[in-house]
């Protein structure tokens, strides 16, 4: 059976089939379940034997606490990123998550999964946290991320929350590990409009470069060459119309500075005057 025909069949991709079959990755009950019911499997023996070595593996340990809360997908693209050398990080709209703050993310994921309970909330936040592990271990990953200048602008979570943000990326820049630029406004339209993506690359030679998208149509997974060249040129084509890390490190030094500045509150007779002038013709809405 091919792992196209095994994917329509499971609803799996190939990079998850390709990370079961190579020990990679420890899939879920329902995963198992659903291969043995596709491999014919019907021995209740044999299912049972294996469904007990699931109980008993082991991939990351932080990490199976956390498997009931997370698509599958997720889990997959959480144990690439685990294994990665390198990482190259476009975001159009959102700090990158390997850069957040706990309290950034909680306001990020509260905002884009509207209505989640804060026991699901919780766990989510908890996995964000324990990824950035990738970039404090003795050989940390090296991470190049290019942002928006919006994602500064974006205020999540409220001034406060926001400026612990920004000052927590000036913070992340100046480490070796990380690569922080930023698009601005100025630059105009630029390759990266379409969307965010990332990019990993891996130190196994086996292991060719992936490319991951995460959109409201769901997660997906790109390993042809040529889909992996496209969004590795793409990268390269932001990275250059992008400001230097220093002036990078300059513009979210301001935008922190921004953060801290009172809003500021029209008074009675300052708001009379404007709506005057909006009424007068003097202010041309």
């Amino acid at each position: 059976m091919t792992v196209e025909r095994a994917g329509v069949r499971t609803g799996l991709d190939q990079s998850s089939f390709y990370r079961i079959e190579r020990a990679l990755n420890r899939p879920q009950r329902r995963t198992v379940l659903a291969l043995l019911d596709l491999y014919g499997v019907t021995d209740e023996g044999r299912r049972e034997t294996l469904l007990s070595w699931l109980k008993d593996s082991g991939q990351q340990g932080w990490f199976q606490v956390y498997e009931p809360f997370l698509p599958e997908q997720y889990q997959t693209f959480i144990g690439f990123e685990y294994e990665a050398e390198s990482l190259q990080n476009y975001e159009s709209l959102f700090i990158p998550g390997l850069l957040q703050t706990e309290e950034y993310a909680r306001a990020v994921i509260r905002g884009v999964l509207h209505g989640i309970s804060e026991e699901d909330l919780r766990p989510r936040v908890e996995v964000r946290m324990q990824r950035q592990s990738v970039l404090r271990r003795p050989s940390p990953m090296q991470l190049h991320a290019i942002v928006d200048e919006a994602a500064l602008h974006r205020v999540v979570g409220g001034p406060a929350v926001m400026r612990a943000q920004l000052d927590h990326l000036v913070r992340a820049a100046a480490t070796p590990q990380v690569r922080l630029q930023v698009v601005p406004f100025g630059a105009g339209a630029h390759p990266g409009m379409p969307g965010s993506f990332v990019v990993m690359n891996f130190t196994d030679p086996f292991d060719a470069p992936l490319v991951y998208v995460d959109s409201m149509a769901g997660d997906l997974f790109l390993e042809a060459a040529e889909d992996v060249r496209r969004f590795t040129a793409t990268f390269d084509q932001i990275a250059a119309g992008a400001l230097s890390p220093a002036q990078t490190k300059k513009m979210v030094q301001e935008a922190a500075k921004d953060r801290s500045k009172p809003a500021h509150l029209f008074t009675r007779s300052e708001w009379e005057a404007f709506v005057g002038g909006v009424k007068d013709g003097e202010f041309d809405l």
